[in-house]
Protein backbone atom coordinates (compact mmCIF):
# COMPACT_ATOMS: atom_id res chain seq x y z
CA UNK A 1 0.00 0.00 0.00
CA UNK A 2 1.07 3.48 -0.76
CA UNK A 3 2.16 5.33 2.27
CA UNK A 4 0.77 8.91 3.03
CA UNK A 5 3.75 10.91 2.05
CA UNK A 6 4.24 8.84 -1.22
CA UNK A 7 0.62 9.30 -1.92
CA UNK A 8 0.77 13.22 -1.34
CA UNK A 9 3.61 13.44 -3.82
CA UNK A 10 1.85 12.60 -6.23
CA UNK A 11 -1.22 13.44 -6.18
CA UNK A 12 0.86 17.05 -6.23
CA UNK A 13 2.54 15.86 -9.40
CA UNK A 14 -0.74 14.78 -11.00
CA UNK A 15 -2.04 18.49 -9.97
CA UNK A 16 1.19 20.43 -11.54
CA UNK A 17 0.80 18.21 -14.13
CA UNK A 18 -2.81 19.08 -15.10
CA UNK A 19 -2.28 22.64 -14.46
CA UNK A 20 -4.90 21.97 -11.37
CA UNK A 21 -5.31 25.23 -9.02
CA UNK A 22 -5.84 23.18 -5.74
CA UNK A 23 -3.88 21.59 -3.20
CA UNK A 24 -4.65 18.00 -1.59
CA UNK A 25 -6.83 18.78 0.88
CA UNK A 26 -6.82 15.40 3.48
CA UNK A 27 -5.85 11.83 3.73
CA UNK A 28 -8.80 9.81 3.89
CA UNK A 29 -9.14 6.04 5.00
CA UNK A 30 -12.43 6.01 6.63
CA UNK A 31 -15.46 6.29 4.17
CA UNK A 32 -18.17 6.81 6.68
CA UNK A 33 -18.77 10.05 6.35
CA UNK A 34 -19.10 10.58 2.41
CA UNK A 35 -20.55 14.00 2.67
CA UNK A 36 -17.20 15.19 4.36
CA UNK A 37 -14.81 13.62 1.42
CA UNK A 38 -14.47 15.73 -1.90
CA UNK A 39 -12.21 17.58 -4.09
CA UNK A 40 -8.81 17.58 -3.45
CA UNK A 41 -9.57 14.67 -0.68
CA UNK A 42 -6.51 11.88 -0.77
CA UNK A 43 -8.49 8.57 -0.57
CA UNK A 44 -5.73 5.44 0.31
CA UNK A 45 -7.67 2.43 -0.02
CA UNK A 46 -5.69 -0.92 0.39
CA UNK A 47 -5.89 -1.48 -3.33
CA UNK A 48 -4.03 1.86 -4.30
CA UNK A 49 -4.27 5.91 -3.71
CA UNK A 50 -6.81 8.08 -5.75
CA UNK A 51 -7.59 11.74 -5.68
CA UNK A 52 -10.82 13.03 -5.24
CA UNK A 53 -12.01 15.37 -8.05
CA UNK A 54 -15.54 15.84 -7.27
CA UNK A 55 -18.81 14.00 -6.72
CA UNK A 56 -20.66 11.92 -9.82
CA UNK A 57 -23.97 13.88 -11.01
CA UNK A 58 -27.48 11.49 -11.80
CA UNK A 59 -27.69 11.22 -15.63
CA UNK A 60 -31.52 10.44 -15.45
CA UNK A 61 -33.64 11.91 -17.94
CA UNK A 62 -32.54 15.41 -17.69
CA UNK A 63 -31.73 15.12 -14.52
CA UNK A 64 -28.25 16.24 -14.34
CA UNK A 65 -27.67 18.42 -11.80
CA UNK A 66 -28.68 15.97 -8.93
CA UNK A 67 -25.21 15.30 -6.59
CA UNK A 68 -24.49 11.22 -6.04
CA UNK A 69 -22.74 12.38 -3.00
CA UNK A 70 -21.77 8.52 -2.36
CA UNK A 71 -20.02 8.42 -6.11
CA UNK A 72 -17.04 10.09 -6.18
CA UNK A 73 -14.73 10.92 -9.74
CA UNK A 74 -11.52 10.44 -8.87
CA UNK A 75 -7.80 9.18 -10.42
CA UNK A 76 -5.55 6.51 -9.73
CA UNK A 77 -2.22 7.98 -9.01
CA UNK A 78 -0.85 4.58 -10.34
CA UNK A 79 -1.37 5.29 -13.32
CA UNK A 80 -3.71 8.59 -13.97
CA UNK A 81 -6.63 6.84 -15.42
CA UNK A 82 -9.80 7.85 -14.62
CA UNK A 83 -11.81 5.73 -11.99
CA UNK A 84 -15.64 6.34 -10.52
CA UNK A 85 -15.18 5.68 -6.50
CA UNK A 86 -18.32 4.00 -5.11
CA UNK A 87 -18.94 4.07 -1.19
CA UNK A 88 -22.06 2.80 1.43
CA UNK A 89 -25.26 4.19 1.09
CA UNK A 90 -28.23 2.77 2.25
CA UNK A 91 -31.67 3.47 0.86
CA UNK A 92 -35.15 1.38 0.58
CA UNK A 93 -38.27 1.88 -1.53
CA UNK A 94 -41.28 0.00 -2.07
CA UNK A 95 -41.85 -0.18 -6.17
CA UNK A 96 -45.85 -1.54 -7.14
CA UNK A 97 -46.30 -2.47 -10.86
CA UNK A 98 -49.46 -3.84 -12.13
CA UNK A 99 -49.77 -6.89 -9.81
CA UNK A 100 -46.18 -6.91 -8.45
CA UNK A 101 -44.91 -5.09 -5.45
CA UNK A 102 -40.86 -5.42 -4.91
CA UNK A 103 -39.46 -4.49 -1.90
CA UNK A 104 -35.60 -2.24 -3.57
CA UNK A 105 -32.52 -1.37 -1.43
CA UNK A 106 -28.91 -0.57 -2.15
CA UNK A 107 -26.74 -3.34 -1.25
CA UNK A 108 -22.91 -2.36 -1.76
CA UNK A 109 -22.18 -6.01 -0.95
CA UNK A 110 -24.31 -7.82 -4.09
CA UNK A 111 -22.53 -5.26 -6.55
CA UNK A 112 -19.02 -6.01 -5.03
CA UNK A 113 -20.24 -9.77 -6.01
CA UNK A 114 -21.35 -9.12 -9.43
CA UNK A 115 -17.75 -7.26 -10.52
CA UNK A 116 -16.29 -10.28 -9.48
CA UNK A 117 -18.46 -12.46 -11.25
CA UNK A 118 -18.21 -10.62 -14.82
CA UNK A 119 -14.53 -9.93 -14.93
CA UNK A 120 -13.19 -9.35 -18.36
CA UNK A 121 -16.99 -9.11 -19.80
CA UNK A 122 -16.98 -6.94 -22.20
CA UNK A 123 -20.65 -6.13 -22.04
CA UNK A 124 -20.23 -4.90 -17.89
CA UNK A 125 -18.66 -2.23 -15.97
CA UNK A 126 -15.81 -3.21 -14.50
CA UNK A 127 -13.97 -2.76 -11.63
CA UNK A 128 -12.88 -4.14 -7.96
CA UNK A 129 -14.32 -3.80 -4.35
CA UNK A 130 -12.35 -3.35 -1.07
CA UNK A 131 -12.83 -2.77 2.94
CA UNK A 132 -11.44 0.40 4.43
CA UNK A 133 -10.39 -0.15 8.20
CA UNK A 134 -13.63 0.51 9.45
CA UNK A 135 -15.19 -2.56 7.13
CA UNK A 136 -17.13 -0.48 4.30
CA UNK A 137 -17.23 -1.80 1.16
CA UNK A 138 -15.63 0.41 -1.47
CA UNK A 139 -16.02 -0.16 -5.15
CA UNK A 140 -13.13 1.09 -7.29
CA UNK A 141 -14.80 1.28 -11.10
CA UNK A 142 -13.09 2.31 -14.18
CA UNK A 143 -14.58 4.80 -15.95
CA UNK A 144 -17.19 3.42 -19.10
CA UNK A 145 -16.51 6.18 -21.98
CA UNK A 146 -19.31 6.90 -24.35
CA UNK A 147 -23.09 8.51 -24.07
CA UNK A 148 -25.88 6.89 -22.73
CA UNK A 149 -27.98 4.48 -24.61
CA UNK A 150 -30.69 7.20 -23.88
CA UNK A 151 -27.92 10.08 -24.67
CA UNK A 152 -27.23 8.47 -28.47
CA UNK A 153 -30.92 7.57 -29.58
CA UNK A 154 -32.11 11.41 -28.62
CA UNK A 155 -29.48 12.40 -30.79
CA UNK A 156 -30.12 10.96 -33.98
CA UNK A 157 -31.72 13.49 -36.14
CA UNK A 158 -34.08 10.96 -37.93
CA UNK A 159 -37.99 11.17 -38.86
CA UNK A 160 -39.18 7.51 -37.57
CA UNK A 161 -39.70 5.83 -40.24
CA UNK A 162 -35.44 6.63 -41.61
CA UNK A 163 -34.48 5.75 -37.82
CA UNK A 164 -36.46 2.67 -38.16
CA UNK A 165 -34.61 1.33 -41.43
CA UNK A 166 -31.17 3.19 -41.06
CA UNK A 167 -30.80 2.96 -36.93
CA UNK A 168 -32.67 0.35 -35.39
CA UNK A 169 -31.17 -3.10 -37.20
CA UNK A 170 -27.88 -1.95 -35.69
CA UNK A 171 -29.16 -0.80 -32.32
CA UNK A 172 -31.47 -3.75 -31.67
CA UNK A 173 -28.29 -5.59 -32.65
CA UNK A 174 -26.00 -3.88 -29.68
CA UNK A 175 -29.05 -4.44 -27.27
CA UNK A 176 -29.31 -7.94 -27.91
CA UNK A 177 -25.73 -8.80 -26.94
CA UNK A 178 -26.56 -6.38 -23.40
CA UNK A 179 -29.55 -8.51 -23.20
CA UNK A 180 -27.64 -11.36 -23.18
CA UNK A 181 -25.38 -10.47 -20.60
CA UNK A 182 -28.02 -9.97 -18.62
CA UNK A 183 -29.21 -13.37 -19.19
CA UNK A 184 -25.87 -14.27 -18.42
CA UNK A 185 -26.28 -12.58 -14.37
CA UNK A 186 -29.46 -13.99 -13.84
CA UNK A 187 -28.28 -17.62 -15.21
CA UNK A 188 -25.55 -17.06 -11.99
CA UNK A 189 -28.45 -16.17 -9.68
CA UNK A 190 -27.91 -12.74 -9.74
CA UNK A 191 -29.97 -9.60 -11.18
CA UNK A 192 -28.85 -6.20 -12.23
CA UNK A 193 -31.58 -4.61 -10.01
CA UNK A 194 -32.10 -0.88 -11.68
CA UNK A 195 -32.21 -1.44 -15.64
CA UNK A 196 -32.09 2.02 -17.48
CA UNK A 197 -31.53 3.36 -20.44
CA UNK A 198 -28.73 5.40 -19.05
CA UNK A 199 -27.09 2.76 -17.03
CA UNK A 200 -26.03 1.15 -20.72
CA UNK A 201 -23.13 3.12 -22.08
CA UNK A 202 -22.44 2.52 -25.75
CA UNK A 203 -18.64 2.82 -26.27
CA UNK A 204 -16.23 3.78 -29.37
CA UNK A 205 -16.49 0.45 -30.64
CA UNK A 206 -20.11 0.52 -30.34
CA UNK A 207 -20.76 -1.83 -27.09
CA UNK A 208 -23.31 -1.66 -24.65
CA UNK A 209 -22.13 -1.84 -21.24
CA UNK A 210 -24.66 -1.89 -18.09
CA UNK A 211 -23.19 0.26 -15.40
CA UNK A 212 -24.40 0.52 -12.03
CA UNK A 213 -25.77 -2.86 -10.20
CA UNK A 214 -26.26 -1.50 -6.53
CA UNK A 215 -29.83 -2.21 -6.40
CA UNK A 216 -31.46 -5.20 -5.19
CA UNK A 217 -34.57 -6.22 -4.64
CA UNK A 218 -36.48 -9.19 -3.21
CA UNK A 219 -37.91 -11.25 -6.13
CA UNK A 220 -39.57 -14.74 -4.41
CA UNK A 221 -40.13 -16.83 -7.79
CA UNK A 222 -39.41 -13.82 -10.41
CA UNK A 223 -35.70 -13.45 -10.10
CA UNK A 224 -36.05 -11.44 -13.35
CA UNK A 225 -38.94 -9.88 -13.14
CA UNK A 226 -38.35 -6.25 -12.10
CA UNK A 227 -35.21 -6.38 -14.66
CA UNK A 228 -37.73 -7.27 -17.60
CA UNK A 229 -40.03 -4.69 -16.56
CA UNK A 230 -36.79 -2.13 -16.95
CA UNK A 231 -35.93 -4.02 -20.23
CA UNK A 232 -39.58 -4.00 -21.74
CA UNK A 233 -38.82 0.34 -21.11
CA UNK A 234 -35.34 -0.03 -22.80
CA UNK A 235 -36.74 -1.88 -25.60
CA UNK A 236 -39.53 0.28 -26.25
CA UNK A 237 -37.49 3.48 -25.85
CA UNK A 238 -35.19 2.22 -28.52
CA UNK A 239 -37.71 0.58 -31.16
CA UNK A 240 -39.92 4.03 -30.77
CA UNK A 241 -36.77 6.00 -31.90
CA UNK A 242 -37.15 7.79 -27.77
CA UNK A 243 -40.26 7.79 -25.58
CA UNK A 244 -43.93 7.79 -27.41
CA UNK A 245 -46.09 10.38 -24.95
CA UNK A 246 -49.48 11.06 -24.49
CA UNK A 247 -48.54 14.58 -24.85
CA UNK A 248 -46.51 14.90 -27.86
CA UNK A 249 -49.29 12.87 -29.82
CA UNK A 250 -52.24 14.89 -28.67
CA UNK A 251 -50.17 18.08 -29.93
CA UNK A 252 -48.65 16.71 -33.05
CA UNK A 253 -51.06 13.78 -34.26
CA UNK A 254 -54.17 13.98 -32.95
CA UNK A 255 -55.99 11.31 -34.99
CA UNK A 256 -53.45 8.47 -33.74
CA UNK A 257 -53.99 10.02 -29.71
CA UNK A 258 -57.79 9.11 -30.46
CA UNK A 259 -57.19 5.83 -31.75
CA UNK A 260 -55.20 4.77 -28.17
CA UNK A 261 -56.50 3.27 -25.11
CA UNK A 262 -55.39 2.54 -21.50
CA UNK A 263 -54.03 -1.51 -22.69
CA UNK A 264 -51.72 0.24 -25.06
CA UNK A 265 -49.62 1.84 -22.82
CA UNK A 266 -46.98 1.32 -20.61
CA UNK A 267 -48.21 0.23 -16.86
CA UNK A 268 -45.06 1.88 -15.29
CA UNK A 269 -45.41 5.43 -17.14
CA UNK A 270 -48.89 5.63 -17.78
CA UNK A 271 -48.09 8.56 -20.62
CA UNK A 272 -45.87 6.21 -22.37
CA UNK A 273 -46.65 4.48 -25.63
CA UNK A 274 -45.97 0.62 -25.79
CA UNK A 275 -48.32 -0.46 -28.62
CA UNK A 276 -45.86 1.36 -31.16
CA UNK A 277 -48.07 -0.30 -34.50
CA UNK A 278 -51.00 1.92 -33.90
CA UNK A 279 -48.22 4.95 -33.82
CA UNK A 280 -45.55 3.55 -36.83
CA UNK A 281 -47.60 0.81 -39.29
CA UNK A 282 -44.99 -0.49 -40.79
CA UNK A 283 -43.60 -2.19 -37.67
CA UNK A 284 -43.38 -5.43 -37.97
CA UNK A 285 -45.82 -7.46 -36.20
CA UNK A 286 -43.77 -10.16 -34.42
CA UNK A 287 -41.55 -6.91 -32.86
CA UNK A 288 -44.56 -5.20 -31.60
CA UNK A 289 -46.07 -8.40 -29.82
CA UNK A 290 -42.49 -8.33 -28.29
CA UNK A 291 -43.95 -4.77 -26.75
CA UNK A 292 -47.26 -6.10 -26.13
CA UNK A 293 -45.66 -8.44 -23.51
CA UNK A 294 -44.95 -5.13 -21.26
CA UNK A 295 -48.16 -2.96 -21.77
CA UNK A 296 -50.95 -2.37 -19.54
CA UNK A 297 -53.01 -4.87 -21.70
CA UNK A 298 -50.87 -7.91 -21.42
CA UNK A 299 -51.95 -10.89 -20.44
CA UNK A 300 -48.64 -13.32 -20.46
CA UNK A 301 -45.20 -11.89 -18.95
CA UNK A 302 -41.82 -12.49 -19.76
CA UNK A 303 -40.66 -15.01 -17.44
CA UNK A 304 -36.67 -14.85 -18.37
CA UNK A 305 -34.67 -12.58 -20.52
CA UNK A 306 -33.75 -15.95 -22.47
CA UNK A 307 -37.57 -16.23 -23.85
CA UNK A 308 -37.76 -12.33 -24.75
CA UNK A 309 -34.60 -12.94 -26.62
CA UNK A 310 -35.55 -16.22 -28.40
CA UNK A 311 -38.42 -13.70 -29.85
CA UNK A 312 -36.16 -11.25 -30.53
CA UNK A 313 -34.10 -13.75 -33.00
CA UNK A 314 -37.24 -14.16 -34.76
CA UNK A 315 -38.57 -10.51 -34.93
CA UNK A 316 -34.84 -9.57 -35.96
CA UNK A 317 -35.10 -10.87 -39.69
CA UNK A 318 -38.43 -9.08 -40.64
CA UNK A 319 -36.12 -5.36 -39.90
CA UNK A 320 -33.92 -6.62 -42.89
Amino acid sequence: MTSSEQAVELARAYLSRENLNYDVAHVVTDTSEFFDIGRGDLLLLPCGAYLIRGNEREGRFGLDDEVKHWVKRAVDLADDSRKVVKLVFHERYVNKIGPFTYECFRSPRKEARILDLVTGHPHFMQGISVEDPKGNNVRVIDYVYGPTLHHHVSILDLDHETYFQQALPGLLHELRQALAALAFLHRHGEKHGDIRRDHLIRTPDERLVWIDFDYNYRHGERLAGLDLVGVGNVLTFVVGGGDQTLHDLRRNRPEVFERLRVEDMSPVFSNRVMNLKKLFPYLPDRLNRILLHFSAGAEVFYDTVDELLADLDEARPDLN
